[in-house]
């Protein structure tokens, strides 16, 4: 029996370092986006690189095997050198590998991370066979015996399985967590209902929690309703839309401005916690993982669950690769003694 099975992507990542990148704003009525940009047609020098493991199954299930639950990754691999990287680390990490799948058709996953001086990235991903999970692929009597299904992001075809997976998990009592994914929204709302009213957490970022509601955060639109100025109105209105029902966790992420939660009696802001950032690649996966097995750890406590997850993913931004700087819970609690003014804004209804 597992504490928790992951399902979602497996990659070799590719780490690119460079001063030369430069950050370019470019601004229009009502809309401002940035892009990294280099000199073209000009040879860069790099300042550093590294190769690491990475997908948001594997990110999350070394952490979770770090916080010392049993775990499980069902993952998609090529036959190639790139997967024998991916089992050793998964293998170092003391996370069970008899779930993953290879296929003779496809390569496994494989992405260059573009890193900026302001520790932001650009990814250049190929999705390889991540992009073809199939339902014959899932152990579901390894899924029917474990505690938790964490479903990271899924893309291409094998977004498919979210809704079998999902109702099975349902049937059989296992708490689902899902991180929801840009492939996934882009389908439409109403092709995530069945999951989404399925799962007991829920996370995803600001910029997705617009795509599936279609709700907008306005700019200086004071919180005239509720007591904590640090939850805006429009993500109140985000977590109201994507509450499904009352026994469950939605999680909106917003990089610098925190986190909000909603677990259908009240709202909660996390503060980001103090960090010096190097790259931010791999934070939500820390955070999303670390909330998950808090929740296990400290009887469904959310605010303290939002703590932990925050602190942990403080420390994996620290550091260069998605699953470096991973805390056990004696580290997190270490740092949050050290910082007792680190709180949870609670709202009630």
């Amino acid at each position: 029996m597992f504490d928790v099975i992951t399902i979602g992507s497996a990659t070799l990542d590719a780490f690119i370092e460079t001063d030369a990148a430069n950050i370019v704003s470019v601004s229009s009525v009502g809309t401002k986006k940035e892009f990294m940009a280099y000199p073209y047609g000009a040879k860069i020098e790099i300042d550093n690189f590294k190769f690491e493991t990475g997908g948001g199954a594997v990110n999350t299930a070394v952490n979770f095997a770090s916080l010392g639950m049993k775990t499980s990754t069902i993952v998609k691999i090529g036959d190639d050198i790139q997967s024998g990287k991916i089992k050793h680390v998964l293998e170092k990490a003391d996370v069970d590998k008899s779930n993953i799948v290879k296929s003779k058709k496809h390569q496994t996953g494989f992405s260059i991370i573009l890193t900026s001086f302001q520790g932001d990235r650009t990814v250049l991903a190929h999705r390889g066979a991540n992009a073809h999970l199939e339902l014959d692929d899932i152990n579901f009597d390894a899924i029917k015996n474990s505690k938790w299904l964490y479903l990271a992001p899924l893309n291409g075809e094998s977004t498919k399985i979210l809704d079998e997976v999902a109702m099975f998990a349902e049937k059989h009592d296992v708490n689902l967590a899902i991180n929801v994914g840009t492939s996934s929204i882009k389908q439409g709302k109403e092709k995530l209902n069945k999951i989404l009213d399925t799962a007991e957490v829920i996370i995803l970022n600001k910029d997705e929690a617009t795509m599936l509601t279609g709700i907008e955060v306005r700019p200086d639109t004071k919180n005239e309703k509720y007591s904590c100025e640090l939850i805006h109105p429009d993500i109140i209105k985000m977590l109201n839309e994507l509450c499904y029902r009352k026994d469950k966790i939605t999680i909106i992420t917003d990089g610098k401005n925190g986190v909000y939660a909603y677990d259908g009696s009240k709202y909660y802001h996390c503060g980001e916690f103090p960090a010096s950032v190097v790259s931010t690649l791999g934070a939500g996966d820390a955070f999303s993982s670390t909330f998950v097995a808090s929740l296990e750890k400290t009887d469904w406590d959310v605010p303290k669950s939002l703590m932990y997850a925050s602190v942990n993913a403080a420390s994996v931004v620290e550091h260069f690769g998605a699953q470096s700087g991973f805390l056990s819970f004696k580290e997190i609690k270490k740092r949050l003694e050290e910082n007792p003014q680190f709180k949870v804004c609670i709202v009630g209804i």
